[in-house]
C-alpha cells in the first residue's frame, strides 16, 4: 500500500510504528533516586537485616514483617542494599567523571 494525501497509513508505517513500541524501555523503579535514595536504601536495608536477625532472637517472631526463614530475610535485605550500592557507586562515580565537586544534591 501507499500512503494517500488523505493521511492513509501503509502496513510499512504499521510495522515502524510496533517496531517503535517494542523496542520502548521502561526503566526500573530505582533509575531516579540519586544519591539520597541509595543512602536509604542501603540504611533500610541494614535495618531490615537487622530486624530479621534480632526479632526473632528477642521473640518478636509473631510481629509483622518478620521473615518466617531467617536465610530469607537476610537475603531480601541483602538485595536491597546491594541496590543502594550499585546506586551510590554510580553516582560518585559520574561526579568524579564529570570533575564536579561533591557537593549534596538538592531536591
Amino acid at each position: 500500500m501507499t500512503t494517500t494525501l488523505t493521511g492513509v497509513r501503509t502496513t510499512a508505517d504499521k510495522d515502524v510504528e510496533r517496531i517503535d513500541e517494542r523496542d520502548h524501555v521502561s526503566e526500573p523503579w530505582w533509575a531516579g533516586l540519586g544519591t539520597r535514595g541509595a543512602v536509604t536504601l542501603i540504611v533500610l536495608g541494614v535495618l531490615a537485616a537487622a530486624w530479621a536477625v534480632l526479632a526473632p532472637a528477642l521473640g518478636l517472631g509473631w510481629l509483622p514483617l518478620t521473615p518466617e526463614n531467617l536465610a530469607t530475610g537476610v537475603y531480601q535485605a541483602a538485595k536491597v542494599v546491594a541496590i543502594g550500592v550499585v546506586i551510590l557507586v554510580g553516582a560518585v562515580l559520574t561526579r568524579r567523571r564529570a570533575g564536579a565537586p561533591a557537593e549534596p544534591e538538592r531536591d
